[in-house]
């Protein structure tokens, strides 16, 4: 998930991210963090100037990762219900292949530890606005309903999110036909 950055900061990302989800934010410190991922504070610091570049590095690299998984495969010549068919079960298989990553993401997206301008660019540079375009573009095909893009697209992953959600807690068993169902009723609730 963090081939992007160099060893140290690989460390660091990785053991934060584990820390953050196994202890909660508040008890992941400096120290830590140092002692769990075997580097030494200062070689930290060198890195990353507070905990909170460490969190906001950390929501950044999970949300450009996130970006590159769910998009593969988006861009090409296909009718644009198996682009966005696509997209959703690269997100769902995403989520369910890296499920620390899917928990801080839905943990920090609106946190205050995560700065505005990292928000923003994430969301730019990430899946959503791309998908915001691609659900745009269905809404100009009279393929979807009139209603903003950018509703749909959070209406739609505020429902993929919560069944993600139940089958890591293992109250539902999502199989191949269960994913189906659920991206074509997403379909289905915004189709013409």
């Amino acid at each position: 998930m963090f081939d992007n950055y160099n060893k140290v900061q690989q460390a660091v990302l990785e053991t934060t991210l584990g820390l953050i989800i196994e202890k909660e934010l508040q008890a992941t410190s400096m120290s830590l963090i140092a002692r769990k991922s075997g580097i030494s504070t200062g070689s930290i610091y060198h890195y990353f100037e507070s905990k909170e570049a460490i969190i906001n590095e950390l929501y950044r690299g999970i949300v450009t990762f996130n970006g590159h998984k769910v998009l593969d495969g988006v861009y090409t010549g296909e009718p644009l219900r198996t682009r966005l068919e696509r997209a959703w079960r690269n997100l769902i298989t995403l989520s369910l292949e890296y499920p620390q990553g899917f928990q801080f993401i839905e943990q920090y997206s609106f946190s205050p530890y995560i700065y505005d301008e990292v928000k923003q660019a994430a969301y730019e540079g990430g899946w959503c606005h791309p998908l915001e375009k691609l659900y745009a573009e269905a809404v100009e095909q009279k393929l979807f309903t009139a209603m903003d893009p950018k509703f749909m697209v959070q209406m739609h992953y505020g429902s993929i999110v919560y069944v993600v959600k139940s089958a890591l807690n293992h109250y539902l068993d999502l199989k191949d036909e269960e994913i189906n169902g659920l991206i074509d009723s997403c379909w289905q609730s915004v189709s013409l």
